[in-house]
Parts: C-alpha cells; sequence; structure tokens
C-alpha cells in the first residue's frame, strides 16, 4: 500500500509540474507577456483594475507557474512549490470571477484538486523525489 501511494504522488506530481511549467513558460516564452496582459486587457479596463495591478499579477502568476512546475518536476521543495501553487490558483479563481462570475473552470479546477491531493499524502509517499533523496542524505 505504501508503494502505491509512493507511485501516486510521483505521477500527480509529475503530471502537475508538467501542467504549471509549460503553462509558465508558454506565457514567459512561448506567447509572451505582452500578449497576456493584451488578453486580459480589455477586461481589467471593463472593471476598473489599474494596468500596473495587472502587470502584477501576470507575471507572479506566469513566474510562479513556471518556476513551481519545475520544482515539482524535481520533486524539490515540493510543499512550499505547493503552497506557492495554490496561492497562483487562489488568485487566478479572485481574478477570473472578478472579471467574469461565470467562468470557465475547466483548466484550473483539475489542478486544484490535483494540488490538494499531494498535500493530503503524508510525508512518507514523497520517496522519488529530490525532497527525499536529499533528506535520507
Amino acid at each position: 500500500m505504501e508503494f502505491n501511494s509512493q507511485i501516486a504522488e510521483f505521477l500527480v506530481r509529475i503530471f502537475l509540474g508538467i501542467l504549471f511549467f509549460f503553462q509558465g513558460y508558454d506565457k514567459l516564452f512561448g506567447i509572451k507577456m505582452a500578449a497576456v496582459i493584451r488578453a486580459f486587457q480589455d477586461d481589467a479596463n471593463r472593471n476598473h483594475i489599474p494596468r500596473p495591478i495587472l502587470v502584477i499579477i501576470s507575471y507572479y502568476t506566469s513566474l510562479v507557474e513556471l518556476v513551481g512546475g519545475l520544482l515539482l518536476l524535481l520533486g524539490l521543495y515540493t510543499n512550499y512549490s505547493l503552497y506557492l501553487l495554490g496561492s497562483d490558483l487562489l488568485l487566478v479563481c479572485c481574478a477570473f470571477t472578478y472579471m467574469q462570475p461565470m467562468w470557465n473552470m475547466k483548466y484550473v479546477f483539475p489542478r486544484f484538486v490535483l494540488l490538494i491531493f499531494l498535500l493530503m499524502l503524508p510525508e512518507s509517499s514523497h520517496h522519488f523525489s529530490l525532497d527525499h533523496f536529499f533528506m535520507n542524505k
């Protein structure tokens, strides 16, 4: 049973790490931050959100997704990464709900569920990670 929870933690952590890493990577290096900000500018203007706030939130979420996703892939500082990614999801949820109360949660909610799952697993299930490697050295 413990081996199964270790494998489950590994698979979910890698899956979630891939999702967040490539989302952050795409926003920072693919479509670029200027395009991300432009995509939300009209909604932000309509809801009286100042441009500097939009820029800060856009950069924060993109950097947290990139770095947090990479750390999840490595299994390094896993809990701290999950805390930051959880704050990212809450911020995104608040921002989207403020701009459009009936927004589609099909991309955010599954990530939130997987993140909560990882947080609820005991530390002993983090066997296949750099955290485990460094703690047992």
